[in-house]
């Protein structure tokens, strides 16, 4: 099984996990364009992809989500307060597969757990997938807490894709208005770089061999303070650490 982040941030989230013949798209905040771009540099065609997932339907996970149901025919799983969201906006009802957090559902050679989050976006999930070896890699962004059942997600995982959104120092001294620096530190908002750095600890404590630190902001953080934190929850564990590109071709890694 290999994950593939094309980019994770405020601007666009998608990511690529393929096993065998399955590949599932997670998340469509590219455009079109970028995304086919992506998926042609890992030999990959849309025609290939077996479905998409979705986390929620802010438009950074979902902005190339209309043109992407013009040009393909698979599924578009999601839960079903986030589908109704989403169907608000296009023409999807034929398209659509309801999945419930904390359930899990196979797709191709993939078994797809939906893991419940709380962010301020209807049906929100994060991800873990599991292959026929038994080998998972999860991807748990736009958190606004760590949950139990965040926790239980991550661990088992070989590699985890983990938010560190940003860095509680930058957020307070930056550009952003108070009410908009409550919303982004809340309860139902973003994972600050400790926070972060701490789930990054319990997946490595668990078996991770790579954690990837995903949706930094680009106002409010850093890679080099995210993984300064991050290297420094790990202090003791032989973990790869990688930051997650804002975009790029993609950054691959083997589960």
């Amino acid at each position: 099984m290999y994950i593939t982040v094309f980019a994770s941030g405020s601007t666009g989230n998608c990511a690529l996990v393929s096993a065998g013949g399955t590949h599932i798209l997670v998340d469509a905040g590219l455009s079109f364009r970028r995304m086919g771009a992506c998926l042609a540099h890992w030999n990959v065609s849309l025609d290939a992809l077996s479905a998409a997932v979705v986390t929620h339907p802010h438009r950074d996970h979902t902005a190339g989500l209309e043109t992407l149901l013009k040009h393909t025919e698979f599924p578009i799983y999601a839960t079903a307060p986030a589908h109704q969201q989403l169907c608000y906006r296009y023409a999807m009802e034929s398209r659509k597969r309801i999945l419930q957090a904390g359930k899990v559902l196979e797709i191709g050679d993939l078994r797809v757990l939906a893991i419940p989050t709380r962010h301020d976006a209807p049906g929100s999930v994060g991800y873990r997938f599991t292959d026929p070896a038994g080998k998972s890699a999860c991807i748990v962004t736009d958190l606004g807490v760590v949950t139990p059942a965040v926790e239980e997600g991550v661990k088992g995982c070989a590699v985890a894709v983990i938010e560190c959104n940003h860095d509680l120092d930058c957020l307070r001294q930056g550009p952003y208005p108070y009410p908009l620096q409550q919303r982004v530190s809340g309860p139902e908002g973003h994972l600050c770089n400790e926070d972060g750095a701490a789930l990054c600890a319990l997946a490595a404590q668990h078996g991770a061999h790579t954690v990837v630190l995903a949706h930094l902001s680009q106002q409010n953080n850093s890679p080099a303070l995210a993984r300064q934190a991050a290297e420094q929850a790990l202090a003791g564990f032989h973990v790869r650490v990688e930051v997650a590109p804002v975009l790029c071709d993609g950054l691959r890694l083997a589960v």
